[in-house]
């Protein structure tokens, strides 16, 4: 998965925010995004855990008692975690033992992926085919569901294409936390990567129960098709991976039906994705504010078009802009992520003894005290786009290896100076310290301005 290359670039004196022509593809700078930080509140009286709770192992369908609700917050968007949450509509706690309402609506998936019944209309075993993609613009997400007839309103708003209600939450999948999306395949799938949304027989398999991942989680998680993963919402589940494909919207880490994601306890109807191809996004992102409840976030999965303003490169839409990383700054980022090689790799993992690849990077930001989004995606979006003649130590350098999303940033690594990046390769591998690679996958480089940064990932740090 990985091709080291040997090219050395040019150093050159930074000057003002712009050092040079964009040189990531087109692709970068209409990415999707879904950043996500932790909002510390208080939940129906329990205090906020981003943890596993601890305890012996329990049968599909038992309810997981003892953990708070955290409540997470992607750049303004909300996804909820939803183990140990309250039901949804206001239920009340099943005893342990006893299955939540929802199971009565889901033949639990078995070996061949026996269909699903679901009477509420929701998904069905044999997804529509696709007739025309339709890019994923806008994110509307509540802690909680959404009011009937939100998803009309907003389909009402002058440029909107489509708007399709889905549930939303972080749940663990074997016991790794992962953002996760239920879905009706037969609508859903119109809004996923190209290679993705033409996998007929993966939607089918999450019609039918199973859970579909993403490429990297499959891969590197060591979550291959047909293996058996258990996800523990509110309600633990055994379920079967059903195949491999990213859906093109970075963090969102897997997809399952809507009538196995409200089986899992997620908040039903809790969010809303939306097409609107060729709006301002700025007048757009207005628009839907004013059509939804004031509780729910409402945040541009695509990055507006950069411009220049005196010589600054600036977001469109955006009043976000900032210095580069000062040279105090670069020395802890770069000293930090330094003292980390020769740990392993962990998908998931942000340190502080084991990391993935956008781990690496937040944390040794956190080090310098400066706020990064989670994952390798949004990091692209943190600061303007150089040329390689223009590297300098501390810069961040992605990559895209993903068949089934091709536009999808898949990998990060840091410069260091005179030709090699220190990086958290894969499975089996540590952090290590290697040639730069300016290959076939290189997608371009990003000088950091921690203003940026802090503003993608929305939390300040400190």
């Amino acid at each position: 998965m990985w091709f080291p290359g040997t090219q050395a670039p040019l150093w050159h004196a930074r000057g003002t925010l712009v050092r040079g022509v964009r040189v990531l593809d087109s692709w970068v700078l209409g990415m999707r995004v879904l950043s996500m930080r932790v909002l510390a509140v208080l939940v129906s009286g329990a205090p906020v855990l981003g943890r596993w709770v601890p305890g012996r192992r329990r049968m599909p369908g038992r309810r997981l008692r003892g953990a708070g609700v955290p409540v997470l917050i992607a750049a303004g968007s909300l996804l909820v975690v939803a183990a140990g949450s309250p039901p949804t509509g206001g239920a009340s706690p099943s005893p342990a033992g006893a299955a939540p309402p929802a199971m009565a609506l889901l033949v639990p998936p078995q070996t061949g992926l026996a269909p699903s019944a679901d009477p509420a209309g929701g998904s069905s075993p044999s997804p529509a085919p696709v007739r025309k993609l339709l890019p994923a613009d806008v994110l509307v997400v509540s802690g909680h569901p959404l009011p009937a007839g939100t998803a009309a309103k907003v389909r009402g708003v002058p440029g909107v294409r489509a708007a399709e209600p889905v549930d939303a939450a972080r749940v663990r999948v074997n016991g790794s936390l992962a953002a996760v999306l239920g879905v009706d395949p037969s609508a859903f799938r119109r809004f996923a990567a190209k290679p993705t949304a033409m996998n007929t027989a993966l939607w089918s398999s999450v019609a039918n129960g199973a859970i579909a991942v993403s490429y990297t989680m499959g891969r590197e998680a060591k979550l291959p098709a047909g293996s058996q993963v258990e996800v523990a919402g509110q309600y633990l589940q055994t379920l079967q991976v059903g195949g491999l494909g990213t859906v093109g919207i970075p963090g969102v880490d897997a997809v399952v039906s809507d009538a196995t994601a409200r089986s899992l306890g997620f908040p039903a109807g809790n969010a809303i994705v939306v097409s609107a191809p060729g709006a301002r996004l700025s007048t757009l992102k207005s628009r839907i504010k004013a059509a939804v409840p004031r509780t729910a976030a409402v945040e541009l999965l695509v990055t507006p078009a950069p411009r220049t303003v005196g010589g600054t490169q600036v977001t469109a839409g955006s009043a976000t802009t900032g210095a580069l990383l000062g040279p105090a700054q670069v020395v802890a980022f770069l000293n930090a992520a330094l003292s980390r090689v020769g740990m392993p790799y962990v998908w998931g993992a942000a340190g502080p003894t084991a990391f993935d690849c956008s781990g690496l990077v937040q944390w040794s930001f956190a080090q310098a005290g400066i706020a990064m989004p989670r994952v390798a995606a949004d990091q692209a979006r943190t600061g303007p786009a150089i040329p390689v003649s223009q590297l300098q130590p501390g810069d961040l350098l992605f990559y895209h290896f993903d068949p089934t999303a091709p536009g999808y940033i898949s990998h990060v690594a840091i410069y260091l100076g005179k030709g090699l990046m220190l990086q958290a390769p894969q499975p089996g591998q540590n952090v290590e310290v290697v040639p730069v690679d300016l290959g076939s996958g290189f997608a371009g480089a990003v000088a950091v301005s921690p203003a940026v940064a802090a503003a993608v990932a929305g939390n300040l740090l400190g």
